[in-house]
C-alpha cells in the first residue's frame, strides 16, 4: 500500500520536533530550569495597583478566564452570594468556559434531544459583556450517556460505523450552533493514561485510536475557522507528554488543524513543581502548539477535611507563593500561553469541596480577593 507523499513528508519533518520536544518532557530532566522568584528591588513594590482588574493588569498578554455555571453569570439573582459571584467574573475575566453544561450529558442527553439553554445562556453573557468563550468539552469518556456507544436494547456496543455517525452528528450540531460566537474548542479530553497510553474508553474500544482525529475532522468541518485544543491533566509526567506530542504530529501529518494544548492545571502543594511545569510548557512549544493553562486550581487539603475551619497562616502563606511563583511562569511564557482559567470562581463552589473544606481558588467563600490576586495584578503590570 502507497502511503500518501504529503503525509510522510508531514511524518517526518515533525518527527524531528518530536525528538527535541521529549526531551523538554518534565519529570526525567535533570537539570530543572529557573524557578521565576521575587527579586528584590524590582520596583514591584512601587506599583499602584488601586482600581486594577486581573483581566486590566493581564491585558493582551493572554486571556484569563474561569468556568462557569449559568447560575454565577445572574447578577440580578435574590440571592446575594450568585450575583456577588457574577459580580467577580465581570469585573476580573474576560474568558469564560462552561463547567458542565456544554458536556455529552447536558447538552444531548438524549439521541433526539438537545438542551442548549444553559449553553445558550453563557454564549449570550459572553457576547453582552465582551466577553471569549471556550466550548468543553465535545469528545470525553466521562458525562456521556450510554445511548451514545451502546445499543440501549441489548446492552452491547454500537458498531464502529454507528458510533462514527453518533460523533459526526452530535459534533457537527453543537458546534455549527456557535459558529463565529466560540473561540474554540476542547476537541477531545483525557484520553490518555499517566504512562501514555490511551484510556479504554468506549470511543477507543470501538474504534481504535482513530476515533481522536475523527473527533478533529469534524470539528473543524463544523466550523473551519474555530481553534482546536487537546485538553489533559498531568501532561508534566513525562511518559503522558510524549503520547501527546504523539498525537500532535499525527494530527499534523493527516492535515487536521490543533492549535493548543489545554494544561489543566489542577494542583496541589508539592506537586507539580515550577521546574516540571516550566518543561512541560517548553515541549509543546518546541511541537510547535499553544498552550493554555486550563481547571487551574490549587488543593491544600488534598481530599482530607484537614482544614475545616480555616487555613493557618503559614499554610495560606505557602498556598499563596505557590499560586503566585505559577502565575509568573505564565506570564514568562506569554509568548506561547493564549488563555489561564481557572476551574471555579470562588472557594465557595469548587469542586474540590466535594470531599472535604479546601480554598483552591483565588477568591474567598464571601467572594473577595484573597491576597494573592492583588500580587498578581502587581506581577502583571511590572511584566513587560
Amino acid at each position: 500500500m502507497k502511503i500518501n507523499k504529503l503525509i510522510w513528508v508531514r511524518l517526518i519533518t515533525f518527527s524531528f520536533f518530536l525528538t527535541t520536544a521529549c526531551y523538554a518532557c518534565s519529570d526525567d530532566s535533570d537539570t530543572p530550569l529557573d524557578t521565576p522568584t521575587e527579586e528584590p528591588g524590582n520596583g514591584m513594590d512601587d506599583i499602584d495597583t488601586s482600581g486594577v482588574t486581573l483581566k486590566e493588569a493581564i491585558g493582551d498578554k493572554f486571556l484569563f478566564g474561569a468556568a462557569i455555571n449559568p447560575w454565577q453569570l445572574d447578577i440580578n439573582s435574590s440571592k446575594e452570594e450568585n450575583r456577588r459571584e457574577g459580580e467577580v467574573v465581570l469585573k476580573h475575566f474576560n474568558a469564560l468556559v462552561a463547567e458542565s453544561v456544554m458536556k455529552w450529558r447536558s447538552i444531548h442527553p438524549d439521541k433526539e434531544k438537545y438542551t442548549f439553554e444553559d449553553a445558550d445562556a453563557i454564549v449570550k453573557f459572553a457576547e453582552e459583556n465582551g466577553m471569549t468563550v471556550i466550548g468543553h468539552t465535545l469528545v470525553w469518556h466521562t458525562a456521556l450517556p450510554d445511548w451514545v456507544w451502546k445499543d440501549v436494547s441489548t446492552g452491547k456496543d454500537l458498531s464502529a460505523e454507528q458510533l462514527k455517525e453518533n460523533m459526526r452528528s452530535h459534533i457537527n450540531t453543537v458546534v455549527s450552533r456557535y459558529k463565529g460566537r466560540i473561540k474554540g474548542w476542547d476537541v477531545v479530553n483525557e484520553a490518555f493514561n499517566d504512562d501514555g497510553t490511551y484510556r479504554e474508553s468506549p470511543f477507543y474500544r470501538i474504534l481504535g485510536k482513530e476515533y481522536i482525529p475523527l473527533a478533529y475532522q469534524y470539528a473543524h468541518e463544523a466550523d473551519p475557522d474555530a481553534e482546536l485544543y487537546y485538553n489533559d491533566f498531568e501532561l508534566y509526567h513525562s511518559t503522558k507528554c510524549r503520547a501527546v506530542l504523539q498525537l500532535i504530529g499525527e494530527l499534523k501529518a493527516k492535515g487536521l488543524p490543533i492549535t493548543a494544548i489545554g494544561m489543566q492545571g489542577h494542583m496541589w502543594m508539592n506537586n507539580p513543581t515550577v521546574e516540571m511545569y516550566e518543561n512541560t510548557i517548553l515541549a509543546f512549544k518546541s511541537a510547535g502548539v499553544k498552550v493554555m493553562v486550563t481547571e487551574w486550581d490549587m488543593s491544600v487539603a488534598n481530599g482530607q477535611n484537614i482544614y475545616p475551619n480555616g487555613l493557618p497562616k503559614d499554610v495560606e502563606a505557602k498556598w499563596t507563593q505557590r499560586m503566585i511563583d505559577f502565575f509568573k511562569l505564565f506570564l514568562k511564557y506569554k509568548d506561547v500561553v493564549t488563555r489561564v482559567s481557572t476551574w471555579g470562581v470562588s472557594d465557595s463552589h469548587s469542586w474540590l469541596n466535594e470531599k472535604c473544606t479546601d480554598y483552591p481558588l483565588l477568591f474567598d467563600r464571601q467572594q473577595q480577593p484573597k491576597p494573592v490576586v492583588e500580587m498578581m495584578i502587581r506581577a502583571a503590570l511590572a511584566d513587560k
